[in-house]
């Protein structure tokens, strides 16, 4: 493949564990917000849903930072934003279940992914984390699969992070080839 025809913003994204206290601005939040939006999906029924909350409004940014589990919450809970991702299981048209809700919001956080690097802001989602007590902490309604946690923030000094999260930190990126990725 020609080195020149990858995206320098994808190939340098990576998810930080160490995050500084600086704020993300809104108007930046929305910016990335914007860019998800303006992604793929199937019959155009955008199914992604966010909720995003400033480390300020301390007693929201509790409800996410207290389901996550106790690994991811050692770090994240340092990150400016904490945001839930989320999507609409069933068209709006015809309330059948919508079977690509879930390619179709991380189509949506690629977009957000992306912008969020031009404004030199760093992601990192998480799995781990207690949906059903996200969906109670926020009175989600069923219609919606919550699906990840995003740490949202601006990268931060790794020697701020306990030793063991260095070391994790600090680990070579690595990414398989195309080739395995390829089938028949």
């Amino acid at each position: 493949m020609n080195e020149k025809t990858t995206n320098t913003l994808i190939k340098k994204r990576y998810s930080p564990l160490a995050f500084s206290a600086q704020v993300v601005e809104t108007r930046i939040m929305m910016a990335c917000l914007d860019a998800a939006r303006w992604a793929p999906s199937a019959f155009n029924e955008q199914p992604w849903r966010f909720l995003f909350v400033h480390k300020h409004e301390t007693e929201n940014f509790e409800k996410i930072a207290s389901t996550l589990v106790a690994g991811n919450k050692e770090w994240a809970e340092h990150a400016a934003v904490l945001m839930l991702v989320m999507a609409k299981t069933t068209f709006s048209t015809n309330n059948n279940p919508n079977p690509f809700h879930l390619y179709d919001t991380g189509m949506a956080m690629q977009g957000f992914l992306i912008a969020a690097m031009e404004h030199d802001v760093l992601v990192h989602q998480m799995a781990g984390f207690d949906a059903d007590k996200a969906r109670e902490n926020f009175g989600i309604g069923e219609d919606i699969r919550l699906i990840s946690v995003a740490a949202i923030g601006y990268l931060g000094e790794m020697e701020a992070l306990p030793e063991h999260l260095q070391v994790r930190a600090k680990r070579e990126r690595t990414r398989k080839s195309v080739e395995e990725l390829l089938i028949g």
